[in-house]
């Protein structure tokens, strides 16, 4: 069976496929100061609950845009699964012509959505990543990743308010009943949450008068689902989608690695 891990600045975010099959996905925080062995304890127990072991693991990919973590995890995998694991980035195959300037410069989890995004839904395609960062992809019809924007994500921005304006409280971002709050923290709220689905809408139409095409759409990520009931150009949601991606990454990387 492949583990699959998305590393990202807030979540790490696990998957274990049999073949094409997604049997279980666990989500747990990204902390840079754990130790291997801390977090071997963690997903050890992840794999217990699932009623499975190390040794069910056969092979191991990881994506991540948090260097700094990557010798603990990479040792952690070594010494819980006795693998080498194989990390997205520059000679890995994924089959994505990058027309960015340095494409070096691409984050792995932009890349492997759009690896996944492209092989179910082919193109022209938006890919909108609700992370830490809110980014946006843009695939041509030939599957071509062409670029695209890199926004602060939602949390951000409300804990940006928290931690600026000396009256506002640290609010859960949730979507109000109505647009017009009656007191702070659903004023908060709504400010955020409409605010973003207007950030979103806004980017898109942009994005697509520019591509010169109607693409199809695709929301991921922790807020992807909210936003989403009131967007106007969101299609789909499919939460999945960077797991997807790294399962169909080290397919096509299984043979030299």
């Amino acid at each position: 069976m492949l583990l699959v891990f998305d590393v990202g600045n807030t979540n790490i975010v696990m998957g274990v496929y049999k073949e094409e099959t997604l049997l279980h996905a666990w989500r747990l925080a990204t902390d840079r100061n754990q130790t291997a062995d801390e977090y071997e304890i963690k997903i050890r127990s992840f794999l217990s609950c699932a009623q499975m072991w190390p040794r069910d693991i056969s092979a191991v990919i990881i994506s991540s845009v948090v260097p700094p973590i990557m010798p603990t995890l990479e040792r952690m995998i070594r010494q819980c699964f006795n693998l080498e694991p194989l990390v997205v980035g520059p000679g890995v195959k994924t089959g994505l012509p990058i027309l960015y300037d340095n494409p070096r410069e691409v984050g792995a989890d932009r890349i492997v959505n759009a690896v996944a995004g492209f092989e179910q839904h082919g193109g022209p395609l938006i890919i909108i990543d609700f992370g830490t960062a809110t980014t946006f992809c843009v695939i041509d019809e030939e599957g071509r990743y062409l670029g695209g924007v890199i926004s602060p994500g939602i949390g951000i921005s409300a804990e940006a308010l928290f931690q600026r304006a000396a009256k506002l409280p640290r609010i859960e971002l949730v979507k109000p009943k109505q647009v017009i709050g009656r007191n702070t923290v659903v004023s908060m709220q709504s400010g955020l949450i409409y605010g973003y689905i207007g950030l979103v809408d806004g980017i898109v139409h942009r994005l697509i008068k520019e591509l010169g095409a109607k693409p199809r759409v695709i929301a991921t990520g922790g807020m992807a689902e909210v936003i989403a009931e009131e967007s106007e150009t969101i299609d789909l949601v499919d939460n999945n989608l960077t797991l997807e991606g790294l399962r169909l990454i080290y397919n096509r990387n299984r043979k030299e690695w």
